[in-house]
Protein backbone atom coordinates (compact mmCIF):
# COMPACT_ATOMS: atom_id res chain seq x y z
CA UNK A 1 0.00 0.00 0.00
CA UNK A 2 1.47 3.37 -1.04
CA UNK A 3 0.32 6.48 0.82
CA UNK A 4 0.13 9.89 -0.84
CA UNK A 5 -0.77 13.26 0.62
CA UNK A 6 -2.73 16.10 -0.95
CA UNK A 7 -2.15 19.82 -1.01
CA UNK A 8 -4.63 21.77 1.11
CA UNK A 9 -7.57 23.59 -0.48
CA UNK A 10 -11.16 24.07 0.51
CA UNK A 11 -12.38 22.33 -2.62
CA UNK A 12 -10.16 19.29 -2.31
CA UNK A 13 -10.88 19.08 1.42
CA UNK A 14 -14.63 18.98 0.83
CA UNK A 15 -14.30 16.41 -1.95
CA UNK A 16 -11.86 14.30 0.07
CA UNK A 17 -14.35 14.24 2.93
CA UNK A 18 -17.14 13.21 0.55
CA UNK A 19 -15.03 10.38 -0.86
CA UNK A 20 -13.74 9.33 2.56
CA UNK A 21 -17.29 8.92 3.85
CA UNK A 22 -18.13 6.66 0.93
CA UNK A 23 -14.98 4.60 1.45
CA UNK A 24 -15.99 4.08 5.07
CA UNK A 25 -19.59 3.28 4.09
CA UNK A 26 -18.56 0.50 1.70
CA UNK A 27 -16.16 -1.21 4.07
CA UNK A 28 -12.93 0.67 3.58
CA UNK A 29 -12.10 -0.07 -0.08
CA UNK A 30 -13.48 1.83 -3.09
CA UNK A 31 -13.03 0.53 -6.66
CA UNK A 32 -11.10 3.05 -8.71
CA UNK A 33 -13.90 3.61 -11.23
CA UNK A 34 -16.13 4.87 -8.41
CA UNK A 35 -13.30 7.04 -7.06
CA UNK A 36 -12.79 8.49 -10.55
CA UNK A 37 -16.52 9.11 -10.92
CA UNK A 38 -16.63 11.08 -7.67
CA UNK A 39 -13.39 12.94 -8.43
CA UNK A 40 -14.74 14.11 -11.76
CA UNK A 41 -18.50 14.38 -11.30
CA UNK A 42 -19.50 14.68 -7.61
CA UNK A 43 -22.09 17.51 -7.64
CA UNK A 44 -20.48 20.88 -6.99
CA UNK A 45 -17.12 19.33 -6.09
CA UNK A 46 -15.87 17.04 -8.84
CA UNK A 47 -13.54 18.35 -11.52
CA UNK A 48 -16.25 18.73 -14.16
CA UNK A 49 -18.84 19.89 -11.63
CA UNK A 50 -16.91 22.73 -9.96
CA UNK A 51 -16.09 26.23 -11.17
CA UNK A 52 -12.37 25.89 -11.79
CA UNK A 53 -11.07 26.68 -15.27
CA UNK A 54 -10.42 23.65 -17.44
CA UNK A 55 -10.04 24.46 -21.12
CA UNK A 56 -7.47 26.91 -22.44
CA UNK A 57 -4.34 27.23 -24.53
CA UNK A 58 -2.03 28.46 -21.76
CA UNK A 59 -1.67 27.68 -18.04
CA UNK A 60 -1.77 31.43 -17.29
CA UNK A 61 -5.52 31.28 -17.94
CA UNK A 62 -5.88 28.86 -15.02
CA UNK A 63 -6.69 26.06 -17.44
CA UNK A 64 -5.41 22.50 -17.45
CA UNK A 65 -5.53 21.34 -21.07
CA UNK A 66 -6.53 22.37 -24.57
CA UNK A 67 -8.81 20.53 -26.99
CA UNK A 68 -8.97 20.70 -30.76
CA UNK A 69 -11.75 23.33 -31.02
CA UNK A 70 -9.66 25.72 -28.91
CA UNK A 71 -6.63 25.12 -31.13
CA UNK A 72 -8.35 26.03 -34.41
CA UNK A 73 -11.91 26.75 -35.58
CA UNK A 74 -11.10 24.73 -38.68
CA UNK A 75 -11.59 21.60 -36.57
CA UNK A 76 -15.27 22.31 -36.00
CA UNK A 77 -15.76 23.47 -39.57
CA UNK A 78 -14.53 20.13 -40.90
CA UNK A 79 -16.53 18.13 -38.36
CA UNK A 80 -19.56 20.10 -39.56
CA UNK A 81 -19.05 18.83 -43.10
CA UNK A 82 -19.15 15.25 -41.84
CA UNK A 83 -22.23 15.91 -39.72
CA UNK A 84 -24.04 17.54 -42.63
CA UNK A 85 -23.46 14.47 -44.78
CA UNK A 86 -24.62 12.22 -41.96
CA UNK A 87 -27.83 14.22 -41.45
CA UNK A 88 -28.57 13.79 -45.15
CA UNK A 89 -27.73 10.07 -45.20
CA UNK A 90 -29.83 9.33 -42.13
CA UNK A 91 -32.66 11.70 -43.09
CA UNK A 92 -32.61 13.17 -39.59
CA UNK A 93 -32.69 16.78 -38.42
CA UNK A 94 -31.03 16.98 -35.01
CA UNK A 95 -27.41 17.02 -33.82
CA UNK A 96 -26.62 15.68 -30.35
CA UNK A 97 -23.32 16.72 -28.77
CA UNK A 98 -22.03 15.00 -25.64
CA UNK A 99 -19.68 16.87 -23.30
CA UNK A 100 -19.65 20.20 -25.14
CA UNK A 101 -16.89 21.79 -23.02
CA UNK A 102 -16.77 25.56 -23.55
CA UNK A 103 -19.24 25.39 -26.43
CA UNK A 104 -16.48 26.14 -28.95
CA UNK A 105 -17.10 23.02 -31.04
CA UNK A 106 -20.85 23.58 -31.13
CA UNK A 107 -20.33 27.20 -32.21
CA UNK A 108 -17.92 26.21 -34.97
CA UNK A 109 -20.29 23.51 -36.23
CA UNK A 110 -23.32 25.78 -36.22
CA UNK A 111 -21.48 28.69 -37.85
CA UNK A 112 -20.24 26.41 -40.63
CA UNK A 113 -23.64 24.82 -41.20
CA UNK A 114 -25.25 28.27 -41.21
CA UNK A 115 -22.76 29.39 -43.87
CA UNK A 116 -23.70 26.31 -45.91
CA UNK A 117 -27.43 26.96 -45.44
CA UNK A 118 -27.73 23.61 -43.69
CA UNK A 119 -28.58 24.32 -40.04
CA UNK A 120 -30.33 21.42 -38.29
CA UNK A 121 -33.75 21.86 -36.77
CA UNK A 122 -32.27 21.39 -33.32
CA UNK A 123 -28.88 21.11 -31.62
CA UNK A 124 -29.04 19.24 -28.31
CA UNK A 125 -26.19 19.31 -25.79
CA UNK A 126 -25.93 16.59 -23.17
CA UNK A 127 -23.68 17.87 -20.38
CA UNK A 128 -23.76 17.18 -16.64
CA UNK A 129 -21.67 20.22 -15.70
CA UNK A 130 -23.72 23.22 -14.65
CA UNK A 131 -20.75 25.59 -14.83
CA UNK A 132 -19.79 24.45 -18.32
CA UNK A 133 -23.42 24.64 -19.40
CA UNK A 134 -23.44 28.30 -18.39
CA UNK A 135 -20.36 28.95 -20.54
CA UNK A 136 -21.95 27.12 -23.43
CA UNK A 137 -25.10 29.22 -23.23
CA UNK A 138 -23.04 32.41 -23.45
CA UNK A 139 -21.01 31.10 -26.38
CA UNK A 140 -24.11 29.96 -28.27
CA UNK A 141 -26.39 32.92 -27.53
CA UNK A 142 -27.01 33.67 -31.21
CA UNK A 143 -28.34 30.13 -31.71
CA UNK A 144 -30.57 30.08 -28.64
CA UNK A 145 -33.57 29.41 -30.88
CA UNK A 146 -32.30 25.95 -31.84
CA UNK A 147 -29.94 24.86 -29.03
CA UNK A 148 -31.26 23.02 -25.98
CA UNK A 149 -29.59 21.33 -23.00
CA UNK A 150 -30.57 18.03 -21.42
CA UNK A 151 -28.99 15.95 -18.65
CA UNK A 152 -30.68 12.66 -19.56
CA UNK A 153 -31.49 10.84 -22.79
CA UNK A 154 -35.04 10.25 -23.99
CA UNK A 155 -36.27 6.69 -24.37
CA UNK A 156 -36.09 7.07 -28.16
CA UNK A 157 -34.02 9.51 -30.20
CA UNK A 158 -33.03 10.25 -33.79
CA UNK A 159 -30.22 12.32 -35.22
CA UNK A 160 -26.46 12.56 -35.54
CA UNK A 161 -24.29 12.31 -32.42
CA UNK A 162 -20.87 13.89 -31.95
CA UNK A 163 -18.52 13.56 -29.00
CA UNK A 164 -15.04 15.06 -28.87
CA UNK A 165 -12.91 13.83 -25.94
CA UNK A 166 -15.91 12.31 -24.18
CA UNK A 167 -15.07 8.61 -23.96
CA UNK A 168 -11.71 9.26 -22.30
CA UNK A 169 -13.49 10.88 -19.35
CA UNK A 170 -15.59 7.79 -18.61
CA UNK A 171 -14.51 6.13 -15.33
CA UNK A 172 -12.32 3.05 -15.74
CA UNK A 173 -11.46 0.08 -13.58
CA UNK A 174 -7.77 -0.57 -12.90
CA UNK A 175 -6.33 -4.07 -13.13
CA UNK A 176 -2.88 -4.87 -11.78
CA UNK A 177 -1.04 -8.12 -12.53
CA UNK A 178 1.52 -8.79 -9.82
CA UNK A 179 3.62 -11.97 -9.75
CA UNK A 180 1.26 -13.49 -12.31
CA UNK A 181 -1.94 -12.81 -10.31
CA UNK A 182 -4.60 -10.28 -11.30
CA UNK A 183 -5.92 -7.73 -8.82
CA UNK A 184 -8.38 -4.86 -9.02
CA UNK A 185 -6.86 -1.62 -7.78
CA UNK A 186 -8.94 0.47 -5.42
CA UNK A 187 -8.60 3.39 -3.04
CA UNK A 188 -8.46 3.29 0.78
CA UNK A 189 -7.88 5.85 3.50
CA UNK A 190 -4.31 6.39 4.63
CA UNK A 191 -2.74 5.42 7.92
CA UNK A 192 -5.08 5.87 10.86
CA UNK A 193 -8.05 6.46 8.57
CA UNK A 194 -6.83 9.99 7.77
CA UNK A 195 -9.46 11.59 5.49
CA UNK A 196 -6.80 13.91 4.01
CA UNK A 197 -4.82 10.98 2.65
CA UNK A 198 -5.76 8.39 0.04
CA UNK A 199 -3.79 5.26 -0.79
CA UNK A 200 -3.87 2.40 -3.29
CA UNK A 201 -4.82 -1.12 -2.33
CA UNK A 202 -5.07 -4.09 -4.69
CA UNK A 203 -7.54 -6.93 -4.17
CA UNK A 204 -7.67 -10.29 -5.89
CA UNK A 205 -10.27 -10.36 -8.68
CA UNK A 206 -11.80 -12.54 -11.36
CA UNK A 207 -11.79 -9.56 -13.73
CA UNK A 208 -9.42 -9.77 -16.69
CA UNK A 209 -8.42 -7.60 -19.65
CA UNK A 210 -10.29 -8.56 -22.83
CA UNK A 211 -7.17 -10.22 -24.30
CA UNK A 212 -4.33 -12.26 -22.84
CA UNK A 213 -1.24 -10.17 -22.13
CA UNK A 214 2.07 -11.86 -22.77
CA UNK A 215 5.10 -11.93 -20.54
CA UNK A 216 5.60 -12.68 -16.84
CA UNK A 217 6.17 -9.05 -15.81
CA UNK A 218 3.88 -6.94 -13.60
CA UNK A 219 1.30 -5.10 -15.66
CA UNK A 220 -1.15 -2.24 -14.96
CA UNK A 221 -4.04 -1.52 -17.32
CA UNK A 222 -7.66 -0.40 -17.53
CA UNK A 223 -10.98 -1.90 -18.55
CA UNK A 224 -13.79 0.29 -19.77
CA UNK A 225 -17.10 -1.06 -18.54
CA UNK A 226 -18.74 2.34 -18.06
CA UNK A 227 -17.68 3.66 -21.46
CA UNK A 228 -18.93 0.53 -23.19
CA UNK A 229 -22.17 0.67 -21.20
CA UNK A 230 -22.61 4.26 -22.43
CA UNK A 231 -22.29 3.09 -26.04
CA UNK A 232 -24.78 0.30 -25.35
CA UNK A 233 -27.28 2.78 -23.91
CA UNK A 234 -26.95 4.94 -27.01
CA UNK A 235 -27.69 1.88 -29.13
CA UNK A 236 -30.81 1.17 -27.10
CA UNK A 237 -32.10 4.74 -27.44
CA UNK A 238 -31.07 5.69 -30.98
CA UNK A 239 -33.75 4.60 -33.43
CA UNK A 240 -32.20 6.12 -36.54
CA UNK A 241 -29.01 8.09 -36.98
CA UNK A 242 -25.23 8.08 -36.75
CA UNK A 243 -22.52 8.80 -34.18
CA UNK A 244 -18.96 10.12 -34.44
CA UNK A 245 -16.56 9.90 -31.49
CA UNK A 246 -13.15 11.59 -31.57
CA UNK A 247 -10.65 10.74 -28.86
CA UNK A 248 -7.15 9.56 -28.10
CA UNK A 249 -6.72 5.82 -27.93
CA UNK A 250 -5.82 2.60 -29.70
CA UNK A 251 -7.20 -0.62 -31.01
CA UNK A 252 -7.18 -3.56 -28.60
CA UNK A 253 -3.94 -5.20 -29.76
CA UNK A 254 -2.03 -1.96 -29.22
CA UNK A 255 -3.88 -0.97 -26.06
CA UNK A 256 -3.03 -4.23 -24.30
CA UNK A 257 0.40 -4.72 -25.84
CA UNK A 258 2.75 -6.36 -23.35
CA UNK A 259 5.07 -3.35 -23.47
CA UNK A 260 2.31 -0.95 -22.30
CA UNK A 261 2.83 -2.17 -18.75
CA UNK A 262 2.02 1.09 -16.96
CA UNK A 263 -1.43 1.56 -18.53
CA UNK A 264 -2.74 4.81 -19.96
CA UNK A 265 -4.31 6.57 -16.97
CA UNK A 266 -3.07 10.17 -16.71
CA UNK A 267 -4.04 13.44 -15.05
CA UNK A 268 -3.92 16.99 -16.40
CA UNK A 269 -3.26 19.99 -14.19
CA UNK A 270 -2.08 23.42 -15.39
CA UNK A 271 -0.96 21.88 -18.70
CA UNK A 272 1.24 19.34 -16.94
CA UNK A 273 0.68 15.59 -17.14
CA UNK A 274 1.12 13.18 -14.24
CA UNK A 275 -0.12 9.71 -13.29
CA UNK A 276 -1.28 10.30 -9.71
CA UNK A 277 -5.06 10.77 -9.40
CA UNK A 278 -4.99 10.62 -5.59
CA UNK A 279 -3.66 14.16 -5.15
CA UNK A 280 -5.32 17.50 -5.93
CA UNK A 281 -8.61 15.65 -6.11
CA UNK A 282 -11.20 17.78 -7.88
CA UNK A 283 -8.57 20.19 -9.21
CA UNK A 284 -7.21 18.09 -12.04
CA UNK A 285 -8.59 15.99 -14.85
CA UNK A 286 -8.34 12.20 -14.76
CA UNK A 287 -8.45 10.39 -18.05
CA UNK A 288 -7.63 7.11 -19.78
CA UNK A 289 -7.08 6.35 -23.44
CA UNK A 290 -9.95 4.69 -25.29
CA UNK A 291 -9.93 1.03 -26.30
CA UNK A 292 -11.60 1.54 -29.69
CA UNK A 293 -11.98 -2.18 -30.28
CA UNK A 294 -14.04 -2.41 -27.10
CA UNK A 295 -16.06 0.61 -28.25
CA UNK A 296 -16.74 -0.99 -31.64
CA UNK A 297 -17.71 -4.36 -30.15
CA UNK A 298 -20.06 -2.69 -27.66
CA UNK A 299 -21.57 -0.71 -30.54
CA UNK A 300 -22.19 -3.81 -32.63
CA UNK A 301 -23.70 -5.61 -29.63
CA UNK A 302 -26.07 -2.64 -29.26
CA UNK A 303 -27.22 -2.79 -32.89
CA UNK A 304 -24.89 -0.23 -34.45
CA UNK A 305 -23.05 -0.70 -37.72
CA UNK A 306 -19.40 0.36 -37.56
CA UNK A 307 -18.95 2.62 -40.58
CA UNK A 308 -15.32 3.61 -40.18
CA UNK A 309 -12.30 4.03 -37.95
CA UNK A 310 -9.30 6.20 -38.76
CA UNK A 311 -6.88 8.67 -37.25
CA UNK A 312 -7.75 12.34 -36.87
CA UNK A 313 -5.34 13.39 -39.61
CA UNK A 314 -7.01 11.25 -42.27
CA UNK A 315 -10.46 12.25 -41.03
CA UNK A 316 -9.80 15.99 -41.29
CA UNK A 317 -8.00 15.73 -44.61
CA UNK A 318 -10.90 13.72 -46.03
CA UNK A 319 -13.36 16.32 -44.77
CA UNK A 320 -11.64 19.10 -46.74
CA UNK A 321 -8.68 20.38 -44.73
CA UNK A 322 -6.56 21.51 -47.69
CA UNK A 323 -8.89 24.22 -49.07
CA UNK A 324 -9.53 25.45 -45.52
CA UNK A 325 -5.79 25.92 -44.98
CA UNK A 326 -5.43 27.68 -48.33
CA UNK A 327 -8.01 30.24 -47.24
CA UNK A 328 -6.29 31.36 -44.01
CA UNK A 329 -3.09 33.13 -43.05
CA UNK A 330 0.15 31.52 -41.98
CA UNK A 331 -0.51 31.82 -38.23
CA UNK A 332 -3.93 30.18 -38.49
CA UNK A 333 -2.47 27.56 -40.82
CA UNK A 334 0.27 26.77 -38.31
CA UNK A 335 -2.26 26.28 -35.49
CA UNK A 336 -4.52 24.08 -37.64
CA UNK A 337 -1.55 21.93 -38.63
CA UNK A 338 -1.33 20.74 -35.01
CA UNK A 339 -4.58 18.89 -35.61
CA UNK A 340 -2.97 16.60 -38.19
CA UNK A 341 0.74 16.43 -37.37
CA UNK A 342 1.73 12.93 -36.30
CA UNK A 343 3.64 14.12 -33.22
CA UNK A 344 0.75 16.40 -32.17
CA UNK A 345 -2.86 15.16 -32.50
CA UNK A 346 -2.93 13.62 -35.96
CA UNK A 347 -2.09 10.02 -35.06
CA UNK A 348 -2.86 9.65 -31.35
CA UNK A 349 -6.44 10.84 -31.86
CA UNK A 350 -8.82 8.49 -33.65
CA UNK A 351 -12.34 8.80 -35.01
CA UNK A 352 -14.95 6.05 -35.05
CA UNK A 353 -18.21 6.29 -36.98
CA UNK A 354 -21.36 4.33 -36.14
CA UNK A 355 -24.87 4.18 -37.59
CA UNK A 356 -28.18 2.59 -36.69
CA UNK A 357 -31.48 2.18 -38.46
CA UNK A 358 -30.12 3.26 -41.85
CA UNK A 359 -28.33 1.68 -44.80
CA UNK A 360 -24.58 1.75 -44.01
CA UNK A 361 -22.37 4.01 -46.14
CA UNK A 362 -18.73 5.11 -46.23
CA UNK A 363 -18.71 8.51 -44.53
CA UNK A 364 -16.80 11.43 -45.97
CA UNK A 365 -14.13 11.41 -43.27
CA UNK A 366 -13.14 7.79 -43.90
CA UNK A 367 -12.89 7.52 -47.68
CA UNK A 368 -9.09 7.32 -47.43
CA UNK A 369 -7.18 5.68 -44.60
CA UNK A 370 -9.98 3.66 -43.04
CA UNK A 371 -8.62 1.23 -40.42
CA UNK A 372 -11.75 -0.65 -39.44
CA UNK A 373 -9.99 -3.89 -40.29
CA UNK A 374 -7.47 -3.19 -37.53
CA UNK A 375 -9.97 -2.91 -34.72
Amino acid sequence: MRVVTTEPSSLTSALQSRIAKEIAAVGGWLPFDRFMELALYAPGLGYYANETAKFGAMPESGSDFVTAPEISPIFGQLVASQLREALQKTNTHEIWEFGAGTGALALQILDELAAQGALPERYTIVDLSGTLRARQKLALAKYEHLVRWVDALPEAMEGVIVGNEVLDAMPVQLLQRTAGQWHERGVVLGAGGDEAVFAWEDRSTELRPPVDIGGPHDFLTEIHRQGEAFIHTLGERLVRGAAFFIDYGFGESEYYHEQRHMGTLVCHYQHQVDNDPLVLVGLKDITAHVNFTGTAVAAQDAGFDVLGYTNQAHFLINCGLAPKLDAVGIKARSMASKLVMEHEMGELFKVVALSKGVEPWMPLGFVQGDRTHRL
